[in-house]
């Protein structure tokens, strides 16, 4: 018996083909799922807790800071990680990383051991990023690759829409530090279950040669059709990152709106996201099977939505029009399969996990200080933010547009 996730019949079989499921695939993103469950019952409560612990609003936005600042500094050495260790013991070994920090957590006597306890948390959300792109690109054909990036995408959110309501319940019956510690403790318990799919269910291939390559001699083997990407999608994301922390700030006090409004908005940003991901990325395959690069379509579509939304917003007087900017914003998602996808095809296949952790430490890097920013735009009048985010989204549409997506080895 090969195990769980291969004792499907031929119609499943079937169904998890067209989806990308094939089984390493389905084992990685069945523990990403499991550790995206518990980790969304409390993550968005952790604020509260460091106040609860006695930590000012400094120590907040400090907490905030180093979670953007793992963000990007982590990718490139998990990247190392699964390309020299092999993708399965990388994961493993960030899950127990993780778990590290939810004890940590669990135990805080003040809050500076949850910001010690943040660093290894963030082993599961950061690290782990080159892996995933690895695993995909390891085990599906490029056709493939955009609709594996869909579902993966599709249950990223699952733990997001219905982990926070259970989490919330928990803080109500039984405080915000017990309900805290019994999400932690079930996040735990859900890990090592991660961990026990991953070892039954993932097989580890073969692996290619690597070069002992230092970060320089990386960037420069890296495909020039990458790189050319990777300037628009840094500008995309300067865009996004303007405005970001305003924006409930500009909605309910410039417009006027209800913090319940801003929620449902949300919610509709989330929705609009959702439903296009799976027929875009089934598009962006078969569309992939006729012609080897052509993805930039995809990708021009989510970098026009980057640069739309800020300007629909800051026209937008509420009512429908404030909608129909939350759903521009969920549109910024159209392409993100698609781009993921570009990025597997142009990395070198013995260097995914660097590659893809060089790209995106960069990224961070690059786009770290976007909210600052933001900050001193937002000074000057609460439309700045909206505007300058338009024109620098608008700059990153350009670029790509006017760039070749044509590998160089093509």
């Amino acid at each position: 018996m090969d195990g769980v996730l291969d004792a499907a019949g031929p119609p499943l079989a079937r169904l998890r083909s067209s989806l990308g499921l094939e089984r390493n695939v389905a084992a990685m993103l069945a523990a990403f799922l499991a550790l995206g469950m518990g980790e969304e019952l409390w993550v968005r409560f952790v604020p509260k807790y460091l106040e609860a612990l006695g930590a000012g609003v400094w120590a907040v936005a400090l907490y905030g800071t180093l979670r953007d600042l793992l963000d990007a500094l982590y990718p490139y050495p998990g990247g190392w990680a699964a390309d020299r260790w092999g993708r399965r013991t990388s994961l493993i070994l960030f899950a127990l990383l993780a778990v590290g920090g939810y004890l940590m957590y669990m135990v805080a006597p003040s809050w500076p051991w949850l910001l010690a306890g943040t660093v290894l948390v963030m082993a599961w959300s950061s690290l782990t990023l080159p892996a995933l792109f690895a695993v995909l690109g390891d085990n599906l054909p490029s056709a493939r690759l955009a609709m594996g990036f869909g579902v993966q995408s599709i249950l990223k959110r699952v733990p997001i829409i219905l982990a926070p309501p259970l989490g919330g319940a928990l803080v109500a019956a039984l405080g915000l530090a017990g309900g805290l510690r019994a999400g932690l403790a079930a996040t735990i318990v859900l890990a090592f279950v991660g961990i026990a799919i991953l070892r039954r269910s993932y097989v580890e291939p073969p692996r290619l040669a690597r070069d002992p390559e230092s970060l320089r001699t990386l960037w420069r083997s890296m495909d020039p059709a990458l790189k050319r990407l990777l300037v628009a999608d840094c500008l995309a994301r300067w865009a996004e990152g303007i405005p970001k922390v305003f924006l409930i700030l500009y909605v309910m006090d410039v417009l006027g709106e209800s913090a319940v409004r801003f929620g449902a908005l949300t919610s509709v940003q989330m929705i609009a996201a959702t439903v296009v991901y799976l027929p875009v990325a089934h598009l962006s395959d078969q569309i992939k099977l006729a012609d080897r690069m052509n993805r930039k379509p995809f990708v021009l579509i989510t970098f026009a939505f980057f640069a739309l939304f800020p300007a629909v917003l800051a026209v937008s007087g509420g009512g429908l029009w404030l909608t129909g900017a939350f759903v521009v914003a969920g549109l910024r998602e159209t392409g993100e399969p698609a781009r993921k996808a570009l990025i597997l095809d142009l990395a070198a296949a013995h260097a995914r996990g660097r590659a893809v952790g060089l790209y995106y430490l960069i990224r961070g890097l690059v786009v770290f200080p976007a909210s600052l920013v933001g900050g001193w735009l937002w000074t000057l009048g609460p439309r700045w933010p909206l505007w300058t985010a338009f024109a620098v989204g608008a700059a990153g549409f350009v670029i790509h547009a006017g760039s070749s997506e044509r590998s160089s080895s093509s």
